[in-house]
């Protein structure tokens, strides 16, 4: 799975040349937390956020009357409050990479630039939320497995194998770092069996079954 397969896109922008409350409204008409900007030829030149915004907003104990907070809002241009140093990612990147620049950047969304056409998308937090959910068949009946296994060739193959002779369908697979460097988590979503079933098999198999549950 790929950016381009979740991005947003078209991607919804603001112009550097826009003014502040412009920006905000828009934001806020489209229920967006952040925005590409670009220039006037379209290039990408920064990304604008709502807590930039509302952090350029006068504090309310500002001595300033109504009338002046408006005024100086008014002339406050986006390209005044954005972030330039944007980090972007490309429609071919796989999703989980793009996720981890997230994560290193404590950031909630990345413009997606492609070589040739520019600025085509934009994927955000919640769209990897999405993936993620989609991934491990969040919202699925089935049998929910959590097991730690050793770190060895042909571990999940027998695993599979094991799914297949009780009468089990796998709908999802996912691992994470086990308990040490020799072990590894693994969680299984299965459909089409009972959980008892699984649990006995993994027992006799002699699997370490961490949790099961049915939903």
């Amino acid at each position: 799975m790929f950016v381009r397969d979740r991005m947003s896109s078209p991607a919804v922008t603001v112009r550097d040349s826009e003014s502040f409350q412009d920006a905000l409204k828009l934001m806020r008409e489209r229920q967006f937390r952040r925005l590409p900007v670009v220039d006037r030829y379209g290039e990408l030149v920064g990304i604008v956020s709502e807590r930039d915004l509302l952090y350029a907003s006068p504090s309310q104990a500002t001595s300033l009357s109504i009338w002046e907070v408006h005024y100086l809002l008014a002339k406050l241009l986006v390209r005044e409050v954005m972030t330039s140093d944007v980090v972007t990612t490309t429609p071919d990147t796989p999703v989980e990479d793009a996720a981890q620049l997230m994560v290193a950047h404590k950031i909630g969304g990345l413009p997606v630039v492609d070589e040739h056409d520019g600025l085509v998308g934009v994927i955000t937090e919640t769209d990897i939320f999405r993936t993620f959910v989609e991934m491990f068949a969040g919202g699925q009946q089935g049998v929910r497995l959590t097991l730690e296994v050793p770190e060895e060739k042909g571990v999940l193959l027998e695993l599979c194998r094991t799914i297949l002779d009780v009468g089990g369908n796998i709908m999802s697979v996912g691992s994470f770092a086990g308990s040490d460097a020799s072990k590894r988590g693994l969680v299984v979503k299965v459909r089409e069996v009972e959980g008892g079933n699984l649990v006995r098999a993994f027992d006799e198999l002699g699997e370490h079954l961490l949790d099961a549950r049915e939903g």
